[in-house]
């Protein structure tokens, strides 16, 4: 997958099947578009053309709102798009200057005389140009004026499959991490580099990496024990993952902290990539270090016995 960082290097492709949004997750029912748009490629010769933008317009439009949290990082969206077969991923920066852009000119400038498109697939409810005024709809009133075809993913396809990024959100942020799996159609991931923590699990015999995100946007789940994968350079291992304030120690912010099963050797400052796979319990303020080692044992043998179901 070729990525470009804005429009003006894009070069001509054969046959341009193309979409857009924002993609935040590429959840399910982005799955379905991105399986759409490949199987035209396929059967016409041409080549996916996927266009997003980069900041989340929200987070341009709404400066002052700090309550939006993504689900993905760009380069964690763009790992996504790749596994998806996306053969160009178009990013244009979404600026206040480009938010007043009418539906038209986007039309114009983009999707026909840059990209030059072939066909142009979209959702039902997906909206464009400046204050969301262009959509399907435009688009179908309008498409005897323009070059390239014109395909919807209905409501009833979408609505068949029943996600959105916002259940998602929901979904994490009440530590309901089975079902933001099911509809990711994947584990939720969280990828950060390990710094140096209180050091406080090697004491009692459970050792833990602290993850650093690097991205304030990147929605971290509810606090609580979660059994987890986490890839070491490519290498994956089983471990279990605590989010929060480590009440038991007095702790006063919220961290990331993993321990990994069979692992050995230095983990600081490798990047990491931890798959959450089930939620084990409620983060819990225990009486004493020996109390929160007991539990520690059992939430490792809860987390082994779901990790090798999996």
């Amino acid at each position: 997958m070729r990525i470009y960082e804005g429009i003006e290097d894009f070069g001509p492709v054969r046959n341009p099947v193309v979409t857009s949004g924002t993609f935040d997750g590429v959840h399910l029912g982005h799955q379905k578009i991105l399986k759409r748009i490949r199987n035209i490629a396929d059967e016409i010769g041409g080549e996916t053309v996927l266009i997003t933008f980069w900041p989340h317009p929200r987070l341009v439009l709404y400066p002052k709102e700090h309550n939006l949290l993504l689900l993905s990082t760009f380069e964690e969206k763009a790992k996504f798009l790749r596994e998806s077969g996306i053969d160009h991923l178009v990013t244009i920066p979404f600026t206040k200057e480009f938010s007043q852009l009418s539906s038209e000119e986007f039309i114009q400038k983009i999707i026909i005389n840059k990209i030059q498109t072939r066909k142009l697939v979209i959702g039902y409810d997906h909206r464009f140009g400046k204050n969301r005024e262009g959509g399907f709809d435009y688009l179908k009133t309008h498409i005897d004026q323009y070059p390239f075809e014109l395909e919807e993913i209905s409501r009833q396809d979408v609505d068949d499959v029943g996600v959105s990024s916002t259940k998602i959100r929901a979904a994490l942020q009440d530590g309901r991490i089975e079902i933001a799996n099911e509809y990711l159609g994947r584990a939720y991931e969280i990828n950060g580099i390990i710094i140096k923590g209180q050091q406080v699990g090697r004491s009692i015999g459970f050792p833990t990496a602290n993850v650093h995100v690097p991205n304030d946007y990147k929605l971290i789940p509810h606090d609580g024990a979660y059994a987890v994968q986490v890839n070491v350079e490519g290498e994956f291992y089983n471990g279990m993952l605590n989010i929060g304030n480590r009440p038991t120690v007095n702790g006063h912010s919220r961290t990331i902290e993993v321990n990994l099963f069979d692992f050995e050797g230095d983990l600081y400052d490798k990047r990491v990539c931890v798959k959450l796979k089930a939620y084990l319990r409620p983060e819990t303020k225990f009486e004493s270090l020996e109390g929160l080692r007991a539990q520690l044992k059992v939430d490792k043998d809860n987390a082994l016995k779901i990790l090798t179901q999996i």
